[in-house]
């Protein structure tokens, strides 16, 4: 342990998640922070300048602590974006038909970025924010220090226990355990070093990761109700992080498109994919999955970039099938409740579990 205060813990354990792409409204972090939860904007695919606006936006509505989450470059996948443009093009070709299905034009070649870091880094260090998350990786300890300098609590999602260690020597206070039933992009940014099979269960990795570290850990993965919070903090974890379960909220920034699909009996099931990125992520299966998902390569954020104006004009097409709609296991858990309402009776239905 570092000694820091971390603004989440066994009695206040509802951390929402940062859902980037629109989800996490300065409104939706608010209402959690405000109700004894511990709110995250979600920097990625914002300008910095966008992230600096929201962070005001939320301190102009709450005092209590929230947090915002950073994406970590993969400068290795930059070294290799050359090698990327022929697969890419292959599938902008590929997409041509959904291209014209709803009147985008595809860009040509969409470059490699590194999502504005060191200006987001700077945003952060700037505003002092209580809760510094990171995934897809770990910030290079230097930044851990500028952030630790700033009073910020540095909290980074891991998916394997040589994950928890990697994120304990880069300086964090905390790591986020996520489980393989959890909704968007997975996190997981180092090879196994050995044989390795991912608990199904969260409560059981959660225990696994135990094992590796003594830094504070927060569960995520399916995790819908206070029944799921109790199983997790009963393996060890000191709070839960939720974000498929505040989609439906009407603070929540999700496109109404993807807020109906959560209850559409025609999607019965969720997915792994990379066709919309590029990285694997879940989401409800739909038809680009199915279409694209054999021949996506695996070239993150150009793939993302391909795709986002065909992603766009779907949802203002009102058609979830070429959406990426994602979201964990359990979104058929999912409630249409105000966020601060959704957090009380989460902590009834967590109290009610541990009696």
């Amino acid at each position: 342990m570092t000694g820091r205060v971390l603004p989440f813990g066994p009695s206040s354990p509802i951390v929402q998640a940062p859902m980037a792409g629109g989800a996490s409204t300065p409104a939706l972090v608010a209402a959690v922070s405000g109700a004894g939860g511990l709110g995250f904007l979600a920097a990625g695919y914002r300008t910095a300048g966008d992230v600096r606006r929201e962070i005001e936006a939320v301190r102009e509505r709450t005092d209590r602590p929230f947090g915002v989450n950073v994406f970590v470059p993969d400068f290795e996948a930059a070294r290799r974006a050359g090698d990327d443009e022929a697969a890419l093009a292959r599938y902008r070709d590929e997409l041509a038909a959904d291209a014209e299905r709803y009147g985008v034009t595809l860009p040509e070649a969409p470059a490699w970025d590194d999502d504005e870091w060191d200006a987001k880094i700077g945003v952060l260090v700037d505003e002092r924010v209580p809760v510094a998350g990171f995934t897809f990786g770990c910030p290079p300890p230097e930044v851990t220090a500028r952030l630790h300098d700033a009073g910020s609590v540095v909290l980074v999602m891991v998916n394997t226990p040589w994950e928890a260690v990697a994120a304990a020597a880069a300086g964090a206070d905390a790591v986020v355990v996520q489980g393989p039933g959890a909704g968007g992009h997975q996190g997981a940014f180092l090879p196994p070093p050995g044989p390795w099979r991912t608990p199904d269960d969260l409560p059981e990795l959660v225990r696994v990761v135990r094992a590796a570290t003594d830094l504070p850990l927060v569960a995520a993965g399916g995790i819908m109700d206070g029944e799921d919070v109790a199983a997790v903090l009963a393996a060890g974890a000191v709070a839960a992080q939720l974000g498929t379960a505040f989609l439906r909220t009407p603070e929540s920034g999700a496109h109404p498109v993807h807020k109906a699909a959560l209850t559409d009996p025609r999607f019965t099931r969720t997915a792994f994919t990379r066709a919309f990125s590029g990285r694997t992520a879940r989401g409800l299966a739909n038809r680009f999955m199915a279409e694209h998902e054999a021949s996506a390569p695996a070239c993150y954020p150009q793939v993302h970039h391909l795709t986002k104006g065909l992603r766009r004009a779907a949802a203002e097409h009102g058609d979830p099938e070429a959406m990426g709609l994602w979201c964990g296991r359990g979104y058929r858990r999912s409630r249409d409740l105000p966020a601060a309402a959704l957090v009380e009776v989460l902590m009834k239905e967590f109290e009610a579990a541990r009696a």
